[in-house]
């Protein structure tokens, strides 16, 4: 049960790598992590990763701790307005904001090919099906060339909800929040994780981490190299896990925060965690907004004013408010963010804040947010969430939700529920179980 010396070089340089991303000096780190030949040396080296200075011309300042956090946030702009929101309004919202979700993460998985916002596009022209308006038909993955998780998720092809991570982790922190509301700690978390996922439905950190934890289950030992950095903690698989936290706490941003931050911190850090603050800050506001850009200016008040997330968001909102269309914002957010493609946040957050300024309803938004590229069922799923969750029920379709035949499917040991309407009578509880 040891990993390989060459197992956690691999790692380790790519956990530093990533802290270069954030801003660290690495010194000689990289030349001794190379030279080493030994688990606990490496296991060493690889603590100091998270201590490593930052360099002195870094203009970022990104906190780790949630009181630390706050304090360089903009909070005393959020609204604390729970009371201002009916039951069966906050109960219908959470419901279709969940329905939007598995809607969006079906429409985009096919997709989820690394392709950009062109090569979509060039496959749609090609088939017949630009502008997206349906679930994607498999011409468009011939014209693609490549083909995702296509057999049951293309048009004429689905018969449930498709197995999908996204919808997993939707799906463990409902059960999270009806175990132990918003009490919950990162063991409750640690504990519905084990019970239910298997290592092959997690990717990146997660996977990493239930698979380390999974052995310190074994034999209760917590070896030095299971806590090791993972090199991809500032990617979206945080971000995808805590919308639930947004649907129960409608009117209290403040509180989706801190319980989206206490999931987040468990496998990411900075950029990671501070994307899933803001999209559940953002979904605890939806029944008080205006416009669907409300919702981006409150999840932005719990981004840290300094971050690189801050930063991007705030390009985002400025440019797409001066865009023409969404595909104009679409160009305006890849001219400054294309290099950071799937799962990488920066472009994606900014491609979300287009759709939201753009869509029309949530069947509308799903599609804009896939055909914009990249990781199109996790973009796609939280866009449905945030337009299902603004909109309420008038705001989605039926259509989209027809050809699922009300069988639902998850990837989770302990969930037995096939039934995708009674899933989302289990979300749409969730405010009245944190209000209770």
């Amino acid at each position: 049960m040891i990993p390989s010396p060459d197992f956690l070089r691999r790692r380790l340089l790519g956990a530093v790598e990533a802290r270069v991303e954030q801003g660290a000096d690495p010194g000689t780190l990289r030349e001794e992590i190379r030279r080493s030949d030994h688990v606990e040396e490496l296991a060493a080296l690889g603590r100091r990763i998270r201590t490593l200075p930052l360099r002195h011309d870094w203009p970022y300042v990104e906190p780790e701790t949630f009181e630390d956090i706050l304090a360089e946030c903009d909070v005393d702009a959020l609204p604390a307005a729970a009371d201002a929101v009916a039951a069966d309004d906050a109960a219908q919202r959470a419901r279709t904001a969940f329905l939007g979700s598995v809607c969006g993460c079906t429409l985009g998985k096919p997709l989820e090919v690394m392709a950009s916002h062109a090569e979509v596009r060039a496959a749609l022209e090609a088939a017949g099906e630009w502008p997206l308006r349906d679930y994607v038909g498999e011409p468009v993955l011939e014209a693609l060339g490549r083909r995702g998780d296509w057999k049951t998720t293309v048009r004429g092809r689905i018969g449930h909800v498709p197995l999908d991570d996204d919808i997993n982790y939707r799906v463990v922190a409902t059960v999270l929040l009806e175990r132990h509301g918003d009490a919950f700690t990162q063991d409750d978390l640690r504990t519905v994780w084990l019970e239910n996922l298997p290592v092959h439905a997690t990717f990146g950190p997660e996977r990493t981490r239930i698979a380390f934890e999974s052995l310190i289950a074994l034999d209760g030992r917590r070896e030095s190299w299971s806590l090791l950095p993972d090199e991809h903690e500032e990617w979206c698989g945080a971000m995808i896990r805590t919308d639930a936290y947004g649907w129960a706490c409608p009117g209290r941003p403040l509180l989706a925060a801190e319980l989206a931050w206490r999931d987040a911190s468990w496998t990411h850090r900075a950029t990671g965690v501070y994307a899933a603050m803001f999209v559940a800050a953002a979904l605890a506001v939806a029944p008080l907004a205006a416009e669907p850009l409300d919702m981006v200016e409150v999840g932005l008040a719990v981004v840290p004013r300094r971050s690189r997330l801050h930063e991007t968001i705030t390009y985002a909102l400025r440019e797409v408010r001066r865009a023409s269309d969404w595909l104009d914002g679409c160009a305006r957010i890849a001219q400054r963010y294309g290099e950071y493609g799937h799962c990488r946040i920066h472009q994606e957050i900014g491609t979300l804040v287009n759709t939201l300024r753009f869509a029309r309803d949530a069947g509308d938004g799903i599609c804009i947010q896939v055909m914009q590229g990249n990781d199109t069922d996790s973009y796609g799923a939280t866009a449905g969430s945030l337009l299902g969750a603004f909109h309420g029920p008038g705001g989605l379709d039926p259509r989209w939700l027809e050809p699922f035949n009300d069988d639902f499917h998850v990837a989770m040991a302990r969930v037995h529920e096939p039934s995708l309407s009674r899933m989302a009578d289990r979300v749409a509880a969730l405010p009245a179980r944190l209000r209770g």
